[in-house]
């Protein structure tokens, strides 16, 4: 396990960039604990994919320094950052059988046979592969399949990290909450280090201790599910994260309320902020009222939340 730091990381995957704009990563600053669940969330496109190749060495970064324990890795390659990497299709052999597959990367480390068949076996009944430890793999279903490809990525214990590419692609939408229950389970047990790539929200709020939500290259905002859903610090955060999104109407602020079409509503404590600034209102169900600045920018947003017995008589502040 370990803690990994990036410091001012950046990259493009053009030799010839002197914009900022056509990085597919920008400059970030980030600091994940040792044996803490990350999730990496954003739209596709938004540089998830290409932040966790970094992190496991496929990609070197343009720019910056990714530290693993205050030791810098930039330049090792993946072999030598002791990484486990889930991909989104199976990796496995399929002419082995459950057990030799989970088996292998231990075997590969020439760790003990009693010590394989205990880790397997560990393993194997956290993912409820029990019964097909003497079946080969090619016979079983894709969502087996996958199972056992996250069991060789958790199977040994003393890796730094282990990366998750969106690896329930191929899982039965049914079993997908199942596994998603497991590896928060597998992780509390564990403690490892744990980082999982995901376009959906409800994987990443669900899985994660911390989630890191990235648009257009930029990481806009890290922290707890509940702090995305009720102190997101840019407007994209507010919109992209919870189901419905927040809608957005331009307001002013004047003390501790908020001026709305002419109407005052009252922000939640602490929601004060100067007379006169030029805000956006932001509803949500079941949020409270706030006000926030999207960083590096002048823009902000305000928004009042409502609970279900509200909707009905407060539609014309919904937007």
């Amino acid at each position: 396990m370990a803690r990994i730091e990036f410091k001012q990381l950046a990259h493009t995957y053009r030799s010839d960039a002197t914009d900022l704009q056509t990085y597919a990563l920008k400059p970030m600053n980030q600091v994940w604990r040792d044996g803490g669940a990350y999730a990496l969330l954003g739209p596709s496109g938004c540089g998830k994919t290409t932040l966790l190749n970094i992190i496991s060495g496929l990609i070197r970064p343009s720019e910056g320094r990714v530290m693993f324990d205050d030791r810098d890795v930039t330049d090792l390659p993946t072999t030598q950052r002791n990484i486990a990497q889930v991909f989104q299709f199976p990796v496995i052999y399929d002419t082995m059988t459950v057990f030799d597959n989970l088996a292998f990367p231990l075997r590969n480390r020439k760790v003990k046979p009693p010590d394989v068949a205990r880790r397997v076996e560990q393993v194997a009944e956290m993912l409820e592969l029990s019964a097909d430890l003497k079946k080969r793999a090619s016979g079983l279903s894709a969502d087996a399949k996958q199972k056992i490809s996250l069991g060789r990525g958790l199977v040994r214990s003393d890796v730094a990290a282990i990366l998750f590419d969106e690896p329930l692609t191929v899982i039965d939408p049914h079993l997908k909450w199942t596994l998603r229950r497991k590896l928060k389970q597998i992780h509390q047990e564990l403690k490892l280090t744990l980082i999982y790539v995901t376009h959906d929200q409800t994987e990443a709020l669900t899985f994660a201790d911390e989630v890191v939500v990235m648009h257009e290259g930029r990481v806009l905002q890290t922290g707890t599910p509940q702090d995305l859903f009720e102190r997101p610090a840019h407007t994209f955060v507010g919109h992209f994260v919870g189901s419905p999104g927040m809608n957005f109407m331009p307001c002013v602020l004047d003390g501790e309320a908020a001026l709305v079409d002419g109407i005052h509503v009252p922000l939640a404590a602490g929601g004060a902020v100067p007379s006169g600034s030029r805000r956006s209102r932001r509803p949500r169900p079941r949020a409270r009222n706030a006000a926030v600045r999207e960083p590096g920018s002048s823009k902000s947003a305000f928004g009042r939340s409502f609970s279900r017995s509200d909707r009905k008589r407060t539609t014309e502040h919904r937007g």
